[in-house]
């Protein structure tokens, strides 16, 4: 992490007692600047020498000889913490500038009015030569970037934040090493995969390891919604491509929706490091995190699957989203129906009355969507296209459609048990799917026969505890 030092006294004159702080220089303290639960007992010349609000204020007191001036800063970016450190730097007692506290530092100089006009190499220059230095570097920039959550007005006032932002947006289409990211995952050059030749030497070793796209996702998922947010669209206007984009924010989202992440069988709990334990947000920051994402989603088909733009959908409904974000994902993932597979579509119902197990009627939705970008095909399609099982013509134009047929052909079989489903709603969903678009009837005349059946026997154990009533 980059440091600035600056001063040269120590701070041995400089401490604190409690929740006030002295500087005994040898002569009485004329000024106590409050600020949040903080005093600080100071001399007004070193003060008002270097900030030009502080003279301002020092001057309007109206004191009488020998009384002590106090002031309040209730408005001091960052706090005491921050004014400590412009305390110690106004005295010339040695502090160090980093990029956790150089974002502060900067915001505090500003609202102190530190500039050159109260003297040479003031707080404000010190502090942009030193953001200049940050800028430099992904992971201090990421440090400052986090910073800035905690003065953002300031920090977005002298133009902190659009500039951390614009330093990552360019370090991600990079290679890493170039700007400083120390990169955990690569493996030692003597790793038990490594071929080891003739002389001893690992035909691996001094070969730099593949870094992929995704090395930054990790650090950017710390920063707050907003921020985030930025980020992305500074990276989508610099041409970032709409997969990796995608991929991020599935990694974010992963990370702070927990009903995301038990939903993936093949991935962890989380995007979290071993060991490490995530605070969660409430269920409403969730819903907001969430209808984010799916705002900032790419819109080119197939960037996002199918299976996470529905794993969305399902969360979204636990959280009680806004209509028109369940609307967009259910659009989003019905453009995409050709690529989904059977256990994607069983979403289940959360309506509240629920009348049968899987949701049909998000399933009808989809599917109409998607027949409705694909109707183009459909209606071009002439109706003997199909003999015996084989089509005469235009397979690529169909091949959408038969996948999405036998999707739902599959879909209508699982469901088809169910009591409470509708012959209304099973005969729509069979009949939203074009005759030629099924190669062969066998998946529909199969879910039909389960249909009939079930409805069969639940009318004979009617019919039968009927005749047992009566006797």
């Amino acid at each position: 992490m980059a440091s600035m030092k600056l001063g040269s006294k120590t701070d041995h004159g400089f401490h604190r007692e409690g929740k006030t702080w002295h500087c005994t220089t040898g002569l009485p303290s004329d000024v106590t600047i409050e600020v949040e639960e903080m005093t600080f007992n100071l001399h007004k010349f070193p003060l008002l020498s270097r900030s030009g609000l502080l003279e301002k204020l020092i001057e309007e007191l109206s004191n009488e000889e020998g009384s002590v001036s106090v002031l309040k800063l209730n408005d001091m970016p960052a706090g005491a913490k921050a004014f400590e450190l412009v305390a110690k730097f106004c005295y010339g007692i040695k502090i160090e500038i980093t990029s956790s506290n150089v974002v502060s530092l900067r915001c505090a100089a500003e609202y102190l009015r530190m500039t050159e006009d109260y003297g040479e190499g003031n707080l404000i220059v010190q502090a942009e030569a030193f953001l200049d230095e940050v800028f430099g570097s992904w992971t201090d920039s990421i440090k400052a970037l986090e910073a800035c959550e905690e003065v953002l007005p300031f920090a977005e006032e002298i133009h902190i934040v659009p500039r951390c932002i614009d330093s990552l947006a360019v370090k991600a289409f990079a290679d890493p090493n170039v700007f400083n990211l120390p990169v955990a995952a690569q493996p030692d050059a003597q790793s038990k995969g490594d071929v080891i030749l003739w002389n001893g030497i690992s035909s691996s070793a001094n070969k730099p390891q593949p870094i992929g796209e995704d090395w930054w996702f990790q650090d950017v998922s710390f920063l707050n919604l907003p921020l985030y947010k930025r980020l992305i669209l500074a990276v989508e206007s610099r041409g970032m491509k709409p997969e990796t984009i995608s991929a991020s924010l599935i990694y974010y989202a992963k990370r702070y929706l927990p009903l995301l992440s038990r939903q993936s069988s093949s991935d962890h709990a989380s995007n979290a490091n071993p060991g490490e334990t995530i605070s969660f947000p409430s269920e409403t920051d969730q819903r907001v995190i969430l209808e984010e994402i799916v705002t900032l989603l790419p819109n080119k088909k197939g960037v996002t699957s199918p299976r996470f733009l529905i794993m969305l959908l399902r969360t979204a409904m636990v959280l009680h989203a806004s209509p028109s974000c369940r609307e967009n994902l259910e659009k989003k993932a019905g453009a995409q129906l050709d690529q989904a597979v059977l256990v994607d579509l069983l979403i289940p119902n959360m309506g509240y009355s629920v009348e049968t197990l899987y949701d049909i009627d998000c399933a009808q939705r989809m599917l109409d969507h998607f027949m409705s970008l694909n109707q183009d095909a459909a209606l071009s399609t002439p109706p003997c296209i199909v003999e015996e099982g084989h089509f005469l013509g235009g397979p690529d134009t169909l091949q959408p459609l038969t996948m999405v047929a036998s999707l739902v052909d599959g879909f209508l079989a699982e469901v088809a048990p169910d009591v409470n489903l509708k012959p209304s709603k099973f005969e729509a969903l069979a009949a939203t799917i074009p005759d030629y678009a099924r190669s062969l009837d066998d998946g529909v005349y199969r879910a039909i026969d389960v249909y009939l059946k079930c409805r069969l026997i639940l009318g004979l154990m009617i019919q039968r505890g009927s005749i047992f009533a009566d006797l």
